[in-house]
């Protein structure tokens, strides 16, 4: 009769299922910096006591999806958004550190704010929401 030597044990060893999981948690932890999301950077406006001591070039989203534009201190006229692009560019021509202020309806869809905001993103201009100060509590 012949004897096994060797026992086979029934214990399982997690010491490299943890090393494993450890290796994998540092990965996506270093991977994960690296990764940029794709969002469009906005300059919100703090306060309504600050004022921009920069031309401000104004656009404006009525509740009726018109679009009205403005330069500086001008009267407001109404374009459509594909002209706006054009005008935006002859604005900074004529100021290139200029800010662009988006006063959009609150029943405007948000992606038409989002289409002002992209050709903004693409000319690399200064974008402003600009927003009504908050309702005072009674």
């Amino acid at each position: 009769m012949l004897k096994r030597r060797a026992k086979i044990s029934p214990n399982f060893s997690m010491a490299s299922m943890t090393d494993l999981i450890f290796l994998l948690l540092i990965f996506f932890m270093i991977t994960s910096t690296v990764v940029s999301p794709n969002a469009i950077k906005v300059l919100l406006p703090q306060g309504k006591q600050q004022t921009s001591a920069k031309p401000l070039t104004r656009v404006i989203i009525d509740k009726d999806l018109n679009f009205y534009v403005a330069f500086g201190n001008e009267k407001e006229q109404e374009l459509q958004l594909s002209e706006l692009t054009p005008f935006l560019q002859a604005c900074a021509a004529k100021e290139p550190e200029m800010y662009v202020a988006l006063y959009a309806d609150e029943a405007v869809p948000y992606r038409e704010i989002v289409r002002v905001l992209n050709i903004a993103n693409e000319n690399h201009f200064k974008m402003v929401l600009a927003t009504r100060p908050p309702e005072e509590t009674k």
